[in-house]
């Protein structure tokens, strides 16, 4: 009997995929205790987005709640997704940072790393394996599945040679998408055991479009010998194949797996219950999506676009970003969209869609991306795009782009100090996210003083405070413009907040809002209720040539000028980070930058002045 080896992702992958990985570490580590206990190879359960969220959404320590899974899985091997040079980032990090990274994550509980590269450029993982391969870690070296004219099988099995060489320990298939087809997952297993017969095959694919279970069976026919699965509470739509399902058709087949199914169904139990804390966020229709095999957009991603037009006011628009988000790929050589490519490629998109033109507003990552920063692109980019985009002077790199990146620690190190560090820990989380981890950092010193609730709390209180509550009467501001609102009826309730019929300055309409005044329905009486206080915006709306507004609504992270430069036509005046992606914002004309009405890590909109420039005579 062969033995087929069970990796679960629930805890990263499954909360990833479908709860947008805004679960708190306390509802994780009951379930993982059960876990520990089914017998799986390993348990991947850090990495990906779950540091960033940890820092940025949910107030946690990234690196806590891995000492606290190390502390609880007493039988398993933990396992993190890397991404390469990238590492849980969105740029590259130069190799002091890497190699930091690495053994602090080995210190901290991770025994194995799932390395991977958006590009599949193996020069992008060369120092991360080779840091895990010198600490004692297990590597799986990662082939990022998509489809495109040049993704072939002796595509995949040249970049399985170069990550063999590298020394990595299991060759890994990552189909994040969802992508992978039954005869594909055969004979790209095949060709690969047949050429590496003494390297172990492991397959990670999604169930986007439902084909997952049919390409791991498929692909274990082939020879291959670990596969990903989540309980079945976390299973389907954008995640992945339910491990107890996959249990009993492996054992039908005559496969051993040395997993406890009815433990694994224990703990896919108790997350049924955890699950309806975060339907907030659990906003995926109940079905596939078979549109993956054209869009090719990851399940993570797919749940992130959705929130994040909808902070755009742009829901109506997914199905033009989605095709949009093809040609995009296509413009950029091809990408499998996995982090970071695929945040470069949505955002592009969707700043296409946004301006209404293709390439007239360009991320900074986008233009990273076409000068060679993030590797080397599957397939070349045209020649007119490359001059679009970069003109005529910014040049074209061709070299491993880590080798560009001066040492970084030691740099920041005092910087992080004064920000709030506390540990190298608490230092690389300032190096990978500098502004998200420093608002952490205040929020940690505020909380331990007793003068900062849970990140949670609110929201909890919140809902228990709007089962009795309801606008009544109010002023909203949309764009400068103010209008006087009363609530004539109520509609149904929708992910996107309360439907109301009211009559918006006497013009009855039906609308979905957020309320801006509330009052205690049960102690309405009528007659009682009065007029709303006046709400103005906070920034006036643009009127002459020099008032300068963002494109994008989002968090400014960085300003490059002060009161009394001088800047010419084209200038970068200020950063704003929207959909996970820096967005440069340039000066439309030459003069003196004569007020900055915004400072870093406020929120800005379209529409807003943000800084005044005195023109030029």
């Amino acid at each position: 009997m062969r033995e087929i080896f069970i990796t679960d992702v629930s805890l990263r992958d499954g909360i990833q995929s479908l709860l947008a990985t805004r679960v708190r570490g306390e509802d994780l580590y009951e379930v993982l205790e059960v876990l520990d206990r089914c017998g799986f190879w390993s348990l991947e359960v850090w990495g990906g987005a779950t540091f960033d969220v940890c820092l940025r959404y949910l107030k946690e320590d990234p690196w806590e709640r891995l000492r606290k899974f190390k502390d609880i899985a007493k039988n398993t091997k933990l396992e993190m997704l890397l991404r390469g040079q990238n590492l849980v980032g969105y740029r590259h990090y130069p190799d002091d940072v890497v190699e930091a990274f690495v053994k602090k994550a080995y210190d901290n509980g991770i025994e194995v790393f799932r390395i991977f590269d958006a590009l599949n450029d193996t020069r992008n993982m060369r120092k991360a394996i080779e840091v895990a391969k010198k600490i004692g870690a297990t590597v799986k070296g990662v082939l990022s599945y998509t489809i495109s004219p040049v993704h072939t099988v002796e595509y995949y099995l040249k970049v399985a040679r170069e990550l063999v060489d590298m020394g990595i320990d299991i060759i890994s298939i990552k189909d994040q998408a969802g992508l992978l087809s039954p005869k594909v997952a055969y004979e790209l297993v095949k060709a690969l055991k047949e050429e590496f017969p003494s390297y172990p095959v492991h397959l990670h694919t999604q169930t986007t479009a439902d084909l997952a279970e049919m390409a791991q069976l498929k692909g274990i026919e082939a020879g291959a010998d670990m596969i990903d699965t989540v309980f079945y509470s976390l299973s389907g739509q954008t995640s992945h194949p339910p491990g107890e399902t996959m249990i009993y058709v492996l054992r039908e087949f005559g496969y051993k797996v040395s997993v406890d199914e009815n433990l694994y169904k224990k703990a896919g139990d108790m997350f049924r219950e955890i699950r309806k804390k975060y339907k907030k966020y659990d906003v995926l229709p109940p079905y596939p999506d078979v549109g993956v095999l054209k869009h090719q957009i990851p399940g993570g991603m797919i749940t992130n676009f959705i929130s994040q037009l909808k902070e755009q006011g742009m829901e109506d628009k997914l199905e033009e970003v989605m095709q949009e988000v093809i040609r995009v790929r296509e413009d950029l050589g091809y990408p499998p969209l996995v982090t970071p490519t695929s945040q470069i490629v949505g955002s592009q998109a969707f700043l296409n869609v946004l301006h209404g033109e293709r390439y007239k507003v360009v991320t900074k990552e986008t233009r990273d991306y076409v000068k060679g920063l993030y590797g080397r692109p599957p397939a070349p980019i045209k020649e007119e795009l490359i001059k679009k985009i970069l003109g005529n002077e910014e040049p074209v790199y061709h070299i491993r782009p880590a080798d560009l990146l001066e040492p970084e620690l030691e740099k920041v190190r005092q910087e992080a100090i004064q920000a709030g560090a506390r540990s190298e820990e608490d230092v690389l989380s300032y190096v990978l996210f500098p502004l998200v981890a420093k608002e952490f950092f205040e929020w940690r010193d505020k909380f331990e003083k007793g003068q900062a609730p849970p990140p949670y709390t609110e929201d909890i209180m919140q809902e228990e405070e709007e089962r009795h509550k309801a606008p009544v009467e109010f002023y909203i501001t949309v764009h400068g413009e103010q209008y006087h609102v009363q609530i004539a009826g109520k509609g149904e309730d929708t992910e996107e907040g309360k439907t109301f019929f009211i009559r918006l300055d006497g013009r009855l309409e039906e609308v979905v809002l957020k309320p801006l005044r509330e009052i205690d329905i049960s102690q309405i009486k009528k007659g009682e209720i009065t007029a709303g206080e006046e709400v103005k915006p906070k920034r006036r709306k643009p009127v002459g040539v020099g008032d300068i507004t963002s494109p994008i609504s989002g968090k400014v992270v960085n300003i490059k000028v002060n009161v009394g430069d001088r800047v010419k036509e084209g200038d970068v005046l200020f950063v704003v980070e929207a959909m996970k992606m820096e967005n440069e914002v340039h000066s439309t004309i030459s003069g003196v930058v004569e007020e900055i009405l915004v400072s870093v890590g406020e929120v800005i909109n379209p529409d807003e002045v943000v800084m005044r420039i005195k023109p030029e005579i």
